[in-house]
């Protein structure tokens, strides 16, 4: 296994043209995280974690293209996901426990909300959203007392 890794490594380009690549890339996937994070965390409802916050999708829409919007929704939420666990490994740019909280947002299947709101009741993921909500003047999020 070590010399597999070792050969890998060894099998790269190292110039300066594909460092400079590899930072540019860096900052740029950090920047577009961090900027499509924040746009949704700023957009939602204060209440958007609460067990009483309704959560239909498209309701009112033909059942075709409610289906469709689901699978597509699902499909993007999941893509998300696995970029936040990515994320989240150090060395990796991006807002990691963020983005997965997106994807999952994104998603439906069964403990959904019990899954967000003991992401979001984690004191610092629920202060750093709140701090952001207030840099753009948003009502901070509320959260019901039992997850």
């Amino acid at each position: 296994m070590i010399d597999w890794l070792k050969q890998y490594a060894t099998s790269f380009d190292w110039s300066w043209q594909s460092l400079l690549l590899g930072a540019g890339l860096f900052v740029v996937t950090f920047a577009a995280s961090i900027v499509a994070v924040s746009f949704v965390l700023i957009r939602l409802p204060p209440t958007y974690f609460q067990l009483a916050h309704a959560r239909d999708f498209w309701a009112d829409r033909h059942r075709a293209v409610r289906w469709s919007g689901m699978l597509v929704k699902n499909l993007f939420g999941l893509l998300l996901v696995l970029l936040g666990i990515v994320m989240s490994v150090p060395g990796v740019p991006g807002q990691g426990v963020l983005t997965i909280l997106l994807g999952l947002m994104l998603m439906d299947f069964p403990g959904k909300r019990q899954l967000e709101y003991k992401l979001v009741s984690r004191p610092k993921v629920l202060q750093a959203i709140n701090r952001l909500r207030a840099r753009f003047d948003r009502p901070p999020m509320v959260l019901d007392e039992q997850g």
